[in-house]
């Protein structure tokens, strides 16, 4: 009999329990995986564990063994056990739960239930829904429960996998179609299909069924022009807010398009939007410029919202927010499967929930090996020097948050900034303290002497500047900001 458990690993009872064994999982105490009961009694109790049980990754439900585990046992009869058994039949759908006697070595039985883990549901008992938390039991919330029945219906039933609405191949790209194509066979993820034909090529990629084109075809190739009504959930919202909040923005954007076209928007749209941290490297005379947020990293989070988001619903879209002191990417749609935000940053079997859409992403290169992309996201941002990003979720979106390295130059604090006063903070973020000249010739393009002064002058009267010494010879730097680089 296997005891091991795991996130990815649910219980499967394969054989009838011994004492010894009994023993051994007792000793280990409650936990998420193993309960005790100390008699029938709490038989009711009992059962909405083993429905959490079911909801979960199985475990053990012992009746017959006290909260200190100790091995009370009870007398057993054929009633007592049909007891247990009518009990456990008021969980839904009907579960394969067997209740087993062990004799104790004071004479007297436990019972132990057997749960299995992930074997369908989700279930209930007497009409409500369980999970386990740790070593307690806890009505599931409605949201949950929902994703759960779902994710139960899901293999079947995918939305991508469903005959697309008023859609024919007339209506797709058949440039992005070939194009595909031919960088997976480029790339060496597809054998050359010897034709150019869009239908056939669809055909190939398993995105048409009997002659009708399926979602997945049309949100991966739709033609931006023939989306709506029909598919509004193919959208890009996109905004850069002033400050900190949402209650102003300095560019707001939507976009409707396939996932390639709204993948292209987007990176440009970070291209306008994200400051550049420049430096004159020493004795060449040249900027050197560095993104505040590393690109690939950022790439690779709007393939993943592409990719696993919830179609399904028409109100759904893919999310770019970019704020003084982060950067959001959100898509519609918590995580499937069991999965935990805290399990994207280390190692975890991936089970997409849009398998045709994330194929066809893989077989193009545009997105790599399943169950990689949040781990590349992280060690992409560590390698940048940046804090690791957060993954979130909230009110049925997945959220990825990015954090910038050191100071980052507000836009607005009581008055808009201007291009220039924003670069100089830029320059003395990176540099730490610098005197009049050296500013000068760290910025983008060099100001006049008096006009920086006045700049210069402006900033320290909101507070965000100092001036250490005399104005000539003496040094600005940022108030109250710690700089960790030294001046080039």
């Amino acid at each position: 009999m296997s005891l091991r458990f795991g996130h990815t690993i649910p219980f499967t009872p394969c054989e009838a329990m011994n004492l010894r064994e009994l023993t051994a999982i007792v000793s280990g105490g409650e936990s998420v995986h193993v309960e005790f009961k100390k008699s029938t009694g709490q038989r009711s109790d009992g059962a909405k564990t083993a429905c959490a049980m079911l909801n979960g990754d199985g475990g053990y439900l012992f009746l017959g063994v006290d909260d200190a585990g100790r091995l009370c046992g009870m007398e057993v009869t054929t009633n007592t056990v049909d007891s247990v058994v009518r009990e456990l039949r008021k969980i839904e759908p009907m579960a394969a739960l067997s209740p087993e006697c062990v004799r104790l070595p004071n004479g007297l039985e436990a019972i132990v239930v057997a749960i299995p883990g992930r074997t369908g549901g989700p279930y209930t008992y007497e009409g409500r829904p369980y999970l386990r938390e740790g070593s307690s039991t806890t009505t599931m919330p409605q949201e949950r429960y929902r994703a759960l029945l779902l994710e139960r219906a899901h293999p079947a039933h995918r939305w991508e996998m469903l005959p697309a609405r008023g859609i024919s191949t007339a209506d797709l790209d058949h440039a992005e179609i070939a194009r595909t194509i031919e960088e997976a066979v480029r790339r060496l993820r597809l054998e050359d299909p010897g034709t150019r034909d869009p239908e056939a090529l669809l055909g190939g990629l398993k995105l048409i069924e009997n002659g009708q084109v399926l979602n997945a075809a049309v949100v991966l190739f739709g033609r931006s022009d023939r989306l709506l009504p029909g598919y509004p959930q193919c959208l890009l919202r996109m905004a850069r807010f002033r400050d900190v909040d949402k209650t102003a923005f300095v560019d707001n954007r939507q976009e409707v398009g396939n996932a390639f076209e709204l993948l292209q928007r987007a990176q440009r749209f970070l291209r306008d939007h994200l400051p550049v941290a420049g430096r004159v490297v020493p004795n060449l005379f040249e900027r050197e410029d560095d993104p505040l947020y590393p690109p690939v990293a950022l790439r690779e989070a709007l393939v993943n919202a592409l990719c696993h988001r919830e179609y399904g619903m028409p109100g759904g879209s893919v999310g770019i927010a970019i704020y003084d002191d982060r950067l959001e990417i959100t898509s519609t749609g918590g995580l499937p499967f069991g999965l935990k935000p805290e399990d994207l940053k280390r190692p975890h079997t991936s089970l997409p929930w849009n398998p045709l859409i994330a194929s066809v992403f893989m077989r193009r290169g545009v997105a790599e090996n399943w169950g990689r992309g949040t781990l590349k996201i992280v060690e992409l941002s560590t390698e940048a020097g940046l804090v690791e990003p957060e993954f979130e979720q909230r009110g049925g979106e997945m959220v990825v948050r990015f954090f910038p390295l050191g100071y980052v130059p507000p836009t607005r604090v009581s008055r808009d900034l201007s291009p220039l006063q924003q670069n100089v903070l830029e320059v003395l973020a990176l540099s730490g303290p610098l005197r009049l000249g050296d500013i000068n010739a760290r910025l983008r393009t060099p100001a006049n002497t008096y006009v920086l002064k006045d700049n210069l002058q402006s900033l320290r009267r909101l507070d965000l500047i100092e001036l250490t010494g005399k104005t000539r010879a003496g040094l600005w730097g940022l108030k109250g900001v710690r700089t960790p680089n030294p001046p080039r």
